[in-house]
């Protein structure tokens, strides 16, 4: 039986990692990025790039959208050269952004008066996780699409979860960043506490990540700070956005969210200071460098 066409937008950080892996599964597959060179890899390994997202839908059996922002994944969908313009019935899309729940309802609205499935599947795991495979998927949509989906998603992660109808995907990965952006917070404070105190920040690390205090986080961003390693796994703005989306969601459901108001200040500040393309690590370095302000 020969594998579904599948069309991949968004060829990042941790795009072309996913993408990567399902063109050595074997799937013809299809590429479009605002910056072509980043999909030059790809293509030089087999893959057919497209001019447009509308290009790079047509004739695909399954879409998948990793971009960057809300706007942007209503325009890949939505706009004039977008994915629905061209989108055959009885397609699959499958937007693996870290996007707003109320769009991902809208899109599959629009999917379901085209004759086209739709999920939402956001991620977890980094770039180091896009690389080796093991991405955390948090899906919603209709079970007959996710079991059309496995074997895409079963290639690009390991923890693969069906939370429930469209946008509960985009619920659940709000509730992970939620609980990332106030570790984040503990994290650099602290490693900013172990150095200020004068202690070894990796001796103390060594010490505490395997206790109670222990988080993926811990042991996988802590030592790229602790190096200065602030490279992105995941861009601040990324994350500011994030934080941004489930403010508003929280706020829309009369939840109060102090600890996440808290650390979205914090990045916010850090993003002035020329942060906002650094790792989410880089929260380390803002309080190093307000601690030597004050000195």
């Amino acid at each position: 039986m020969s594998k579904e066409r599948v069309a991949f937008i968004g060829i990042g950080v941790m795009g072309k990692s996913m993408a990567g892996h399902i063109l050595e599964a074997g799937y013809p597959l299809t590429v479009y990025n605002r910056t072509q060179s980043k999909a030059d890899d790809l293509v030089a390994l087999g893959a057919t790039w497209a001019d447009s997202p509308a290009t790079a839908a047509e004739g695909a059996d399954v879409v998948i959208t990793i971009v960057g922002f809300p706007a942007d994944v209503e325009a890949t969908y939505f706009s004039d050269s977008g994915v629905f313009k061209t989108i055959k019935t009885g397609a699959l899309v499958i937007d693996m952004t870290t996007s707003s729940p109320i769009l991902a309802k809208r899109i599959a609205e629009a999917a379901s008066e085209l004759g086209v499935g739709s999920l939402d599947a956001p991620v977890s795991g980094g770039d180091l996780g896009a690389r080796e495979a093991r991405l955390s998927i948090m899906i919603g949509g209709e079970q007959r699409d996710f079991d059309r989906a496995q074997p895409l998603f079963d290639i690009m992660g390991k923890n693969i979860q069906l939370q429930g109808p469209a946008g509960s995907g985009q619920y659940t990965k709000m509730c992970n960043q939620i609980a990332i952006a106030s570790g984040m917070v503990a994290i650099g404070e602290a490693l900013a506490y172990a150095k200020v105190a004068g202690l070894d920040p990796k001796q103390v690390l060594a010490s505490i990540e395997t206790g109670a205090a222990g988080s993926w986080s811990l042991s996988n961003l802590a030592p790229r700070a602790l190096d200065g390693d602030f490279a992105p796994g995941f861009f601040v703005k990324h994350f500011i956005k994030d934080m941004k989306i489930a403010l508003e969601s929280a706020s829309e459901m009369g939840l109060e969210l102090p600890g996440l108001e808290l650390a979205k200040g914090l990045y916010d500040k850090l993003s002035g200071q020329g942060g906002a393309d650094d790792g989410t690590q880089a929260l380390f370095r803002y309080y190093m460098e307000g601690k030597q302000s004050a000195d």
